[in-house]
């Protein structure tokens, strides 16, 4: 065993090079906001999508649009709307009275990486549309189904402070993001780095780093890092904590309505996997099951009216878990 472990360390050393490379593209275009490249990476690495939750100006768009950028990707910004309709999302199909015939126009959601901005303003028929997308990776316009090119990913915004004509995201949509992040505001080092490059007139850009190819190989060595079944145990444990409290010596029940779904468990061990590939290892830790918990966590939990009446929010509630699971 120890052997195998040496040889998936290599493997990882060698396959994770382009890592500091590619964050250091990244740093020229985007001042601090590690947490969010970094998140923005697992979720790569994992072919898992992102809600962030940001008031505006954080560098969202830009992040993402430096990221498309650094790997020589499509990327494609989608401004949500409540008068948008699937076909300006998925396109629709065209009649050609010349030669009587109807042809697909595509629309913008076929690209690699997608911004949609502002993602609860737009209806249920442009959800469900946008959900067939991230689910299947694959759309349906007339009776033809088209399948949208690899990497594909959906970084969604949600705007936290203005919720006047605003759609909430149905639960079963909110599960099929792998993370929700929550971006905070640059520091003082940070506010002033930003004066000093975005004020000269000129903006800086990220160059390809690199191609598509070598995410595809990472996602492969990804799935071969080993993951102990202590640490297994302690991911599981963590779920069932959230759904039978009383089992793990919690005394929360009553601040839970839903504990988080199956899709939790897949994505801590995932997210962990990614974590500690990006870190250069060939093997998981608790330390990265307790990194990416909260982001995988945070939307899955849903809390009761106790909670709420408590001023409690999910994350108050997930950290009790987390407090209490014992770290092997």
């Amino acid at each position: 065993m120890h052997q195998d472990i040496e040889i998936i360390q290599q493997r990882i050393t060698a396959g994770s090079s382009f890592v500091p490379k590619l964050m250091d593209e990244i740093g020229k275009v985007i001042v601090g906001q590690k947490y969010l490249i970094h998140r923005m990476l697992i979720g790569l690495l994992c072919n898992g999508h992102i809600l962030i939750e940001g008031v505006p100006g954080l560098a969202k768009t830009l992040a993402v649009k430096t990221l498309s950028d650094s790997i020589n990707t499509k990327f494609q910004r989608i401004q949500f709307t409540p008068d948008l309709l699937p076909a300006d999302l998925i396109g629709t199909m065209i009649y050609n009275p010349r030669e009587g015939v109807f042809t697909t126009k595509k629309g913008p959601i076929f690209a690699n990486l997608i911004l949609a901005d502002e993602i609860n303003r737009a209806p249920a028929k442009v959800q469900s549309a946008l959900l067939e997308a991230m689910q299947e990776h694959q759309v349906t316009i007339g009776e033809e189904t088209h399948k949208l090119e690899e990497p594909f990913l959906v970084l969604a915004t949600q705007n936290p402070i203005e919720q006047e004509g605003t759609y909430p995201l149905p639960e079963a949509q909110v599960d099929r993001f792998m993370l929700k992040l929550k971006v905070d505001y640059p520091n003082f080092d940070e506010e002033m780095e930003i004066q000093e490059r975005m004020t000269t007139g000129t903006v800086p850009s990220a160059s390809t780093v690199i191609e598509p190819s070598v995410l595809f190989d990472a996602r492969k060595l990804i799935n071969e890092i080993y993951v102990d079944r202590k640490v297994r145990e302690y991911i599981a444990n963590i779920v069932f904590a959230t759904r039978e409290p009383k089992n793990y010596g919690l005394d929360i029940g009553d601040l839970i309505a839903y504990g988080a779904s199956p899709r939790a468990t897949i994505y801590l061990n995932l997210g962990a996997r990614a974590n500690a590939f990006l870190s250069g290892r060939g093997y998981v830790t608790p330390e990265d099951v307790k990194l990416i918990g909260m982001d995988v966590l945070r939307h899955r939990v849903i809390i009761s009216y106790e909670a709420e009446a408590e001023e409690l929010t999910s994350e108050d509630i997930i950290q009790k878990v987390f407090d209490g699971i014992e770290v092997p």
